[in-house]
């Protein structure tokens, strides 16, 4: 693809996705450094590569069919001679950050120039978001090619074992320690989902009937208008930059509180359940 772009003048676009650690920034490279050693390729290509955890400093690019790219997200291309004209490869890492970006001006403006006749260019995003095309407006999907590049970890059984177990561990500090100990056993011995599963539902079924460690069950309705409440008081609000178009139960939220506010809020509410005192302990103490 960026052989055809860099030799051919073709403009494409495309998306490389994968977790952190797939190699998604290793293959782009590798694949760069072998087109580069072709002469044509090298001497016509040039590269502008963009990450979205920073603003994009002011960059002037004279050429005869580029007019300039702007660090404010607006770019100006001149019509040119097609044939004549030098293609331009874009490098949007972190591909989903440029989408919460104002009227997402920068992705819509590289999209609609590589769907033109004026310039060759093709532009590579590389993203660890599954749902990356969600975040981008009707016109800037409409003018994306939707081609993706998937990449997976290929770890072994074992190892991907091992990880599982890992992240489904409790910590030794965790409050209830007989019961972190009982769980941690059950998912070491049991190998299968199927045990593993076993074991979690018996050691709930004793944790839930375990009058010092309640837990409440409530309808998500009742849970999501608690919620607006605290956003109403103020108590929270949205992560500057958050989409609005996530649904408002995975939008990131900040926490407008310090960590002696709410310990001084629990211990004036002494019919606070305790397990969400031993959470706020464990959290913030």
């Amino acid at each position: 693809l960026l052989r055809r772009s860099a030799v051919h003048g073709e403009s494409n676009s495309v998306l490389i996705v994968g977790p952190r650690g797939a190699g998604k920034t290793m293959l782009l490279q590798k694949v760069l450094r072998e087109l580069l050693q072709d002469k044509e390729a090298q001497k016509n290509l040039l590269q502008v590569h963009l990450n979205g955890t920073t603003p994009p400093p002011p960059l002037v690019i004279t050429l005869t069919h580029l007019g300039k790219l702007f660090g404010s997200l607006n770019l100006s291309f001149n019509a040119g001679d097609r044939s004549s004209s030098r293609p331009v490869l874009f490098v949007l890492d972190e591909f989903d950050l440029f989408a919460h970006h104002k009227n997402q001006t920068l992705l819509y403006n590289l999209l609609d120039v590589s769907q033109s006749a004026q310039t060759p260019v093709a532009v590579v995003g590389v993203t660890c978001r599954l749902d990356v095309l969600e975040l981008l407006e009707k016109r800037v999907k409409s003018r994306f090619s939707h081609r993706q590049i998937h990449l997976l970890n290929s770890f072994s059984f074992s190892r991907y074992l091992q990880m599982v177990q890992t992240q489904l561990s409790l910590p030794e500090d965790f409050a209830d320690r007989r019961f972190a100990e009982d769980w941690n056993a059950s998912i070491q011995v049991n190998k299968s989902a199927r045990g593993v599963d076993s074991g979690r539902q018996e050691l709930i079924k004793e944790q839930t009937n375990q009058k010092s460690n309640s837990m409440y069950n409530f309808e998500q309705p009742v849970i999501m208008k608690a919620f607006e409440h605290l956003q109403q008081l103020e108590l929270i609000r949205p992560v500057d930059g958050s989409s609005a178009k996530t649904q408002r139960e995975f939008q990131l939220m900040r926490l407008m509180l310090d960590h002696t506010q709410i310990m001084e809020a629990l211990q004036k509410y002494p019919q606070c359940p305790t397990d969400v005192k031993q959470w706020a302990m464990s959290a913030f103490g």
